[in-house]
């Protein structure tokens, strides 16, 4: 493992005022998003859209450190021939693979995953670092549900799993991304979301240390804590940015480079606002950014609709996303930006 190398990558993907697309859907999730369009789900339909997104100049030079790619994409080639992973690396920005296989039933707890995937991951992250990929992700699931859930069984499963995932990909020269996330679904208040992030995080970081990960050479992905999307008790800007804070204060080191959130089903705004609130509480022991999918793809897919015409619109709407999160990174963002024409 060469740690200044990983360290360098891990600092890059956390950059100043930019932050990681998550292009990483799986065929069935972009199938789902297509089908919501009116577009057809085919592997070159799948191809254009994500070429026009790394065809932004603006935001990819400017806003996006790093991509995260699905397997179908890190193989593809854009129109002319070029691989998409060179048009990523052309515009200056990092490619990168999510690893994990999805998730399974969890043995003894009912209703609740695991995060599959150790099978074989040495040897596809060779392939994948051979295919241009300096990072990768591995997305765990912690779900919030009356009674028992989560159990200590299924955070303790999932963190572990983790965390050999995250040595497996040092000892093989790729920053891991470490996401335990804690779903946003279900009628629990925030201070609920907060007992269990706190709780995740705390294992996680055990369970890394147990793996012996470095931490300077890895980027953290976690939800915010915010309240379950049923909940009837809302939370202001500044309550989720301020809870979210005291439990990474009291749960990363500052060791890690860099956090960069997941949007979790938050609106494009709400994931821009609460991460620019976070960096206007500053100082803080790691940068914070973000690395999401649907909070800056939305937009751009609605405006392309799968018509060549409308290319130019949606990349508008991309650079636009992507400059009001790369502000928001550095505590910059205002509401009234939004107001202007993307």
């Amino acid at each position: 493992m060469n740690l200044a190398e990983l360290n360098k990558v891990a600092e890059a993907m956390v950059a100043p005022g930019r932050g990681i697309l998550a292009a990483d859907e799986s065929t069935g999730t972009i199938k789902k998003r297509f089908d919501a369009l009116g577009v057809e789900s085919t592997p070159d339909n799948r191809r254009d859209y994500r070429e026009m997104l790394f065809r932004t100049g603006e935001a990819m030079s400017k806003y996006i450190s790093g991509v995260i790619l699905y397997d179908e994409t890190i193989r593809q080639t854009a129109k002319n021939g070029t691989p998409l992973v060179k048009l990523i690396e052309k515009a200056g920005s990092i490619p990168g693979i999510k690893v994990d296989k999805g998730t399974k039933p969890l043995p003894f707890c009912p209703d609740e995953v695991v995060t599959e995937g150790l099978d074989g991951l040495r040897e596809r992250l060779v392939e994948y670092r051979g295919l241009g990929a300096k990072f990768a992700k591995w997305r765990a699931v912690i779900d919030i549900a009356d009674g028992a859930i989560p159990s200590y069984t299924c955070i303790r499963t999932n963190t572990h799993a983790l965390a050999r995932y995250a040595a497996l990909c040092q000892d093989e020269g790729i920053v891991p991304i470490v996401e335990p996330e804690v779903l946003m679904d279900g009628g629990h208040d925030i201070d609920r979301c907060y007992q269990v992030t706190e709780m995740v995080l705390k294992l996680q970081f055990e369970e890394l240390y147990f793996q012996r990960v470095a931490l300077e050479g890895m980027v953290l992905k976690p939800n915010m804590v915010v309240p379950g999307k049923k909940s009837s008790k809302r939370a202001s800007v500044d309550e989720v940015a301020e809870k979210t804070l005291r439990v990474l204060r009291a749960c990363v080191p500052a060791a890690v480079p860099g956090i960069a959130f997941l949007s979790g089903g938050q609106s494009d705004e709400e994931a821009t606002a609460h991460l620019d609130a976070m960096n206007r509480m500053g100082p803080l022991p790691w940068r914070l950014t973000f690395s999401y999918g649907r909070a800056l793809q939305h937009a751009p897919q609605k405006a392309w609709s799968g018509k060549s015409e409308n290319v130019a619109a949606a990349q508008r709407a991309f650079n636009h996303r992507a400059m009001m999160n790369g502000l928001a990174a550095t505590g910059q963002w205002k509401a009234d930006l939004e107001r202007k024409a993307a």
